[in-house]
């Protein structure tokens, strides 16, 4: 037996809503992806520290308007959220509902690479999370302020007739965000529900309630509130998770900025049967037991020279950490017409970058990280934008386009206006062009740098060119950009590569050597 030691956070990316649970010595972990396609990512581990993508649970959710953005809207701040994880007899079931839809979805698969099944459950659930009981039973608890316990049928496609129905938990302090996040669990005889709530004045903090049968009263209380790296958001959210040798962990997040919600590992122990989180602090530094201290991961972000043989069905499956915003229209990318090339067209207008089709994303990795890729433009319809994205709702981008058949550089970005941005709210305005140089080719490097180290959370674009000494290096254009979290995408940063057309549709823009940078 060897051990792990790993630095908090466990991930600097935007891994939110964490349920983790153990098969053997295995850790499976899931993550909200919202209307990111494929979706509702599941996550590996064999130690708790170090984390790879085991598989995405589907392709497409449902082939809306809204999650084809085809609407001009899209489902910015919807999609999956929270889902709950769960393994019974050898079946991996992932319950979650999606805020578009207003749907409650179950999968369940054999193999954590899927497939995966799709059916409903009856109701909404919002935040839930599953128990199987040792008698069989199933329920489902759920909620805001206001937590329930609802007991389902034996087909898990709606709540049972004469089953448990009943609030279990009411937040009644006074708080900006009431219990939700809700994981339930069932150890030695006990029932747990494990809360998010945010007091007033205070951080966001992890409560804990138990109880000896489901018909009995919950008592608890607050068990974390802590301030990781004093960035003023406390730790919680999330799930915990006993390992073969019987220690206990929480995986829960914390708010981070624009790099978004972050995995945050917690010792958790145990005085009377019930949980002590880390003595009410986070340890910066862990440390886990493993049999596996050699197993090499795959990172959680990647290079592409976009290389890719199609499947037995002619399919082609990018590397896991890419995912398109919102669902992909297949017949407008191609990595197979032309060997080494993303292709993107386009088939219609937008008025700004999160109108565009088939903008493909890599999460941001903090304290800083950097993207390249190369450009062809080329094929660039007059009133094309086509380039590389910092994304989230206050975007900001490097792109070439074309005019009056000459082509140009520039960087644009819509800034922070102070306002509130509700959660789906939709950007119906163009970007505002900070900077813009004529370029003789229509082909250029391009690069984006994010710094989230201490709060930064900055974005600055480049493009490379040649010196007269004939060396290469890369030129910022523009201003530093600020990123910012809101509740309008209410996802952490991306990396984007993407096309959009303003004037006339039928553009193309080609993509090759994309590189990711963790190191300055």
């Amino acid at each position: 037996m060897g051990q792990m030691t790993g630095e908090n956070p466990i991930i600097y990316s935007d891994y939110p809503d964490p349920d983790v649970i153990r098969v053997g010595d295995t850790y499976y972990m899931v993550s909200t992806t919202m209307h990111f396609m494929p979706g509702c990512v599941i996550l590996r581990s064999y130690d708790l520290i170090h984390w790879e993508t085991a598989s995405y649970v589907y392709e497409a959710l449902e082939e809306t308007q809204g999650e084809r953005l085809t609407d001009g809207k899209g489902v910015y701040g919807k999609g999956m959220w929270a889902a709950s994880l769960r393994y019974r007899n050898g079946t991996f079931y992932v319950c979650f509902v999606a805020n578009d839809t207003g749907k409650t979805y179950l999968y369940t698969s054999k193999d954590i690479a899927g497939p995966w099944k799709k059916s409903y459950i009856e109701g909404f659930y919002h935040d839930n999370s599953i128990l199987f009981d040792d008698d069989g039973r199933v329920y489902i608890t759920y909620g805001n302020r206001e937590i329930y316990i609802t007991e389902l049928n034996e087909e898990m496609t709606a709540p049972k007739e004469g089953g448990l129905h009943r609030v279990a938990v009411k937040d009644t302090g006074d708080v900006i965000l009431g219990y939700e996040g809700t994981h339930f669990y069932k150890m030695n005889g006990k029932y747990y529900l494990f809360f998010i709530h945010w007091p007033r004045g205070g951080l966001r903090t992890e409560a804990c309630f138990c109880a000896d049968s489901l018909l009995e009263e919950f008592t608890g209380g607050d068990v974390l509130s802590y301030d990781l790296d004093s960035i003023h958001s406390g730790v919680a959210q999330g799930g915990i998770v006993d390992t073969p040798e019987g220690n206990w962990y929480a995986m829960l997040f914390q708010d981070h900025g624009a790099v978004g919600r972050i995995p945050v590992l917690v010792p958790v122990t145990w005085e009377n049967d019930f949980p002590v989180f880390g003595k009410n602090s986070v340890p910066k530094q862990i440390t886990v037991k493993t049999d596996r201290e050699g197993y090499s991961y795959e990172p959680l972000w990647c290079d592409d020279d976009f290389c890719y043989t199609p499947d037995e069905t002619g399919k082609v499956r990018l590397k896991n950490p890419w995912q398109w915003n919102h669902i992909p229209s297949e017949e407008l990318w191609s990595v197979t017409e032309k060997p080494g090339t993303l292709r993107i067209h386009t088939d219609r207008l937008s008025v700004n970058l999160v109108q565009a089709v088939n903008t493909l994303t890599q999460r941001t990795v903090g304290p800083w990280c950097a993207a390249e890729v190369t450009l062809n433009g080329s094929a660039l319809k007059n009133g094309d934008y086509a380039g590389l994205c910092t994304l989230q709702g206050d975007y900001g981008f490097i792109a070439l386009t074309r005019e009056e058949d000459k082509y140009y550089l520039v960087m644009t970005e819509k800034k922070d206006n102070g306002q509130f941005a509700g959660m789906g709210s939709v950007d119906t305005e163009p970007g505002k062009v900070v900077a813009k140089i004529s370029v003789p080719e229509n082909k250029v490097t391009l690069r984006a740098e994010c710094d989230f180290d201490g709060g930064k959370d900055t974005a600055e674009f480049f493009f490379m060119r040649e010196t007269p000494e004939q060396k290469k290096e890369f030129i910022k254009l523009g201003d530093t950009h600020k990123l910012s979290f809101k509740l309008d995408h209410f996802v952490g940063c991306r990396f984007g590569l993407f096309l959009f057309s303003t004037k006339e549709t039928g553009g193309m823009a080609e993509f090759s050597k994309f590189r990711f940078r963790t190191e300055r």
